[in-house]
């Protein structure tokens, strides 16, 4: 047993879950399985990336919102629904094969005997017959055509029988991995899905010596909207400018869900001059806009955004790329928000 492990159990492991679920209730968590599982990694540092995401939050005294617990989870904890349908899928393709080889031995079983039976008419034949045996030859080669053709009907039809059912499995499976890599709030890729396409194409810019500019947005003064008019409120600002943002990426580029409030656009084979074009009429975009309270028509005010983008250069890795252009979108806020600011590093071929 690990010392994890061991303190999981007994008087220790009460007296952790005691702790972690003190812990939750002084952040405002509600205490359930996936939050439960979520705190108690963070309590014991099993994941360093976790803790850091959480401890960042509390520096900066931001709640730990429904939708926050719940990406904190996907983000680090819920493959088990992937992995389900996966095994199940497997299962079903193992069975389904299983039916499609053993329909394929009999039809090789039934093709073998029909074979021969040709062979021994065709020796029959050749020997000279009289017209009684003649037309027992022609009846037994037509009654063995017949059950052949009817074989062979079966054996079609189970091959298009298990093929639209691997088909469909193939069709659930992808629904369910879309599902996996989507933000349920605004239905952006969420941050598994963000991670996975920037590692991919840092790849391909590298690999094709293209452009690959990273968008950080962040919505400005986003915790005085929940405060003042409540979560929903909140929530109906982060998927207008999550629509925002989709409307005014290219068709290549990837609009996640970075966390909380904060969103990223991945832009490959895209310079800095003009991701900054469309940061900047994303901007003026989402400024313009005066958005109402669903609930009450009542006016919530100017809505604004701040954006930092950051080009990748030599020798960047997915970290310190995401780092720059947090470091660009911290610069726009602290030169007064609703604002576009570029990394400064030269201009270079990405080797």
């Amino acid at each position: 047993m690990s010392s994890t492990e061991a303190m999981m159990v007994g008087p220790a492991g009460m007296a952790l879950a005691h702790e972690t679920i003190e812990l939750m209730s002084a952040h405002g968590v509600p205490a359930c399985g996936e939050n439960y599982e979520v705190w108690l990694a963070y309590r014991l540092s099993l994941n360093l990336d976790l803790k850091e995401a959480i401890d960042s939050r509390i520096a900066a005294g931001l709640a730990f919102t429904a939708d926050v617990n719940r990406e904190l989870y996907e983000r680090f904890f819920d493959n088990s629904r992937v992995a389900a349908a996966i095994m199940s899928a497997s299962e079903r393709i193992a069975r389904d094969l299983g039916v499609v080889v053993g329909a394929m031995q009999g039809a090789a079983e039934k093709s073998t005997a029909y074979g021969k039976t040709l062979e021994v008419a065709a020796i029959k034949l050749e020997r000279g017959l009289d017209s009684e045996r003649l037309r027992e030859i022609i009846s037994s080669l037509a009654a063995s055509t017949i059950d052949m053709a009817a074989h062979n009907r079966a054996l079609t039809e189970n091959l298009q029988k298990s093929t639209r059912e691997i088909e469909g499995l193939r069709a659930s499976l992808a629904s369910v991995r879309a599902e996996s890599m989507t933000d349920g709030l605004t239905g952006l890729a969420n941050r598994r899905m963000f991670d996975e396409t920037l590692r991919t194409r840092i790849g391909e810019a590298r690999a094709h010596r293209t452009d690959l500019c990273l968008l950080l947005c962040d919505i400005d003064f986003f915790k005085r909207f929940n405060d003042t008019w409540g979560h929903l409120t909140g929530d109906q600002i982060l998927r207008f400018v999550a629509s925002a943002l989709t409307q005014h990426a290219l068709p290549d580029h990837l609009v996640a869900r970075y966390g909380g409030e904060e969103f990223g656009v991945i832009m490959p084979r895209t310079g800095l001059a003009a991701a900054r074009s469309i940061a900047e009429t994303l901007r003026t975009a989402i400024q313009a806009k005066r958005l109402k309270r669903r609930s009450t028509n009542e006016e919530l005010g100017q809505v604004t955004v701040s954006l930092g983008i950051a080009r990748l250069q030599p020798g960047d890795t997915m970290e310190s790329l995401i780092e720059r252009a947090d470091g660009c979108l911290y610069e726009s806020k602290r030169g007064g928000r609703n604002q576009t600011t570029t990394d400064s590093a030269p201009t270079l071929n990405v080797a």
